[in-house]
């Protein structure tokens, strides 16, 4: 029988890990999964581990779900792989193409697949570039994202994303794309009330614009809650002052709904939450729940109804693009969530039960600030609650807590000190109750090995 210190040499002398400090893990070893079921997940030596992540923000109906494993072998079997380059299509990506079209905001009628985030994302600026030549305004070239922002790892993706550390390794970002403050409630809107800061923090995007002038800002790119930057929830007011700057200056907008779609934040999108009424939006991860690699640009009427009139062939795609099992596995997702009403589940029941959970870990002295909608929320660590203060070695903390829940079954993340989570939508109330209990006793531990 392979045992775990097998698979730990293989995976130590082979497997580089993507966003790893591979030096280190070797030195530590992999914990290596073999198994999962609902929100729970099993490694090699036996232990149950609560997945307060689902997986990458991405298992949204749960693990061990045989409907998406019927359905993918039915496709492997009937037809396994077919292009969408030869004027030809498949029946699995031509409905999850309508289907995606239905569930999406008013406007958004073509789909373009991919197989990640990076790449639909990639996809998005090949077309932002080609549309505004096409228009006659060749100079419009500057897509605008945020820091902490997270749009993908491929080149194009790590420049529009807004951080530092991806940043430094390759000379990135590449030229024409630039980055504002985020709208981060806790840590900087003062004295002002959350709208008011949601108006500051939005019209840094319109004094950019004006900075660089509208002639050569092409778009702006947000998550509608940034996930990877930490949870951050913008004020109610910031959207809305988003799409009217946006218009003013003739800026198409992009809404990366990687993390928020498919039922996250207790909406379908997150768009539907914000009112944001994009030209572009962005979908993965939850759209196969992670079973397959699968993602999807949609496309506006506006900019899709040009490059077809005026564009000829658009000269992008990929070996997968549209792939049949990847499409039908999307395709009996949707029917899952659909037909299990998680997405009202995550607004009016469990998402209430879990954000309820984390408010009651603000009495904790290490918490800061709560915050979170639906099934994806965020614990901020701080030294001190008045002022507040942070850390100020960052990362450290959290990294910290992050061992004490793993060490105790529990899979949560830390961005910067803020542990992030994003369990699955079939999550149960007892498992809830479990990962509370289990994100206390880690944050006691955190609190002795800092104190004492």
């Amino acid at each position: 029988m392979v045992s775990t210190a097998f698979w730990r040499a293989d995976d130590a002398a082979h497997h580089w890990h993507p966003f790893t400090d591979t030096q280190a893990l070797t030195k530590e070893g992999a914990r290596v999964i073999v198994r999962a079921e609902g929100s729970t997940l099993w490694d090699s030596e036996g232990n149950a581990i609560l997945d307060a992540m689902a997986g990458l923000w991405c298992v949204n109906v749960g693990y061990g779900r045989t409907e998406l494993a019927d359905v993918a072998r039915r496709q492997m079997i009937e037809l396994p792989y077919y292009n969408t380059f030869f004027k030809t299509t498949t029946p699995p990506a031509t409905e999850l193409a309508r289907k995606l079209v239905e569930l999406t905001p008013e406007g958004l009628n073509r789909t373009f697949f991919a197989n990640s985030g990076s790449e639909a994302n990639d996809t998005i600026v090949r077309m932002v570039r080609h549309f505004w030549n096409l228009a006659g305004q060749p100079d419009k070239k500057v897509i605008i994202s945020r820091e902490y922002a997270y749009h993908g790892s491929t080149m194009a993706a790590i420049s529009l994303s807004g951080m530092d550390a991806m940043h430094r390794q390759g000379d990135l970002p590449l030229p024409g794309f630039e980055h504002i403050r985020p709208p981060y409630i806790y840590r900087d809107s003062g004295n002002m009330t959350p709208d008011e800061f949601g108006i500051v923090a939005a019209r840094a995007l319109e004094e950019r614009i004006e900075a660089l002038g509208a002639h050569r800002v092409a778009a702006f790119i947000a998550e509608p809650i940034q996930a990877a930057g930490g949870v951050l929830v913008p004020p109610n007011s910031y959207f809305p002052e988003i799409q009217r700057i946006c218009q003013a200056h003739d800026v198409l907008l992009i809404c990366d709904e990687v993390v928020c779609g498919f039922g996250r934040t207790g909406h379908w999108f997150a768009a539907d939450a914000f009112d944001i009424k994009p030209d572009f939006m962005t979908l993965a991860k939850g759209l196969s729940s992670g079973y397959q690699p699968i993602s999807a640009v949609m496309v506006g009427d506006r900019v899709a109804d040009l490059l077809i009139a005026q564009g000829g062939e658009f000269f992008h795609g990929f070996t997968y693009s549209g792939h049949p099992v990847a499409a039908a596995v999307a395709l009996e997702n949707l029917r899952i969530i659909e037909g299990e009403g998680l997405v009202q589940r995550a607004h009016d029941d469990i998402g209430p039960y879990l954000q309820a959970g984390l408010a009651s870990l603000d009495d904790h002295p290490l918490v800061g600030e709560v915050r979170g909608m639906g099934m994806i929320g965020a614990i901020e660590l701080v030294r001190d609650k008045d002022g507040p203060i942070f850390f100020q070695s960052e990362g450290e903390t959290g990294a910290l807590c992050r061992d004490h829940c793993l060490n105790n079954g529990l899979m949560m993340r830390p961005v910067r000190d803020a542990m992030v989570l994003s369990p699955p939508l079939v999550i149960t109330y007892g498992e809830v109750d479990r990962l509370i209990e289990i994100a206390r006793l880690a944050l006691d531990l955190t609190q002795r090995d800092l104190y004492l």
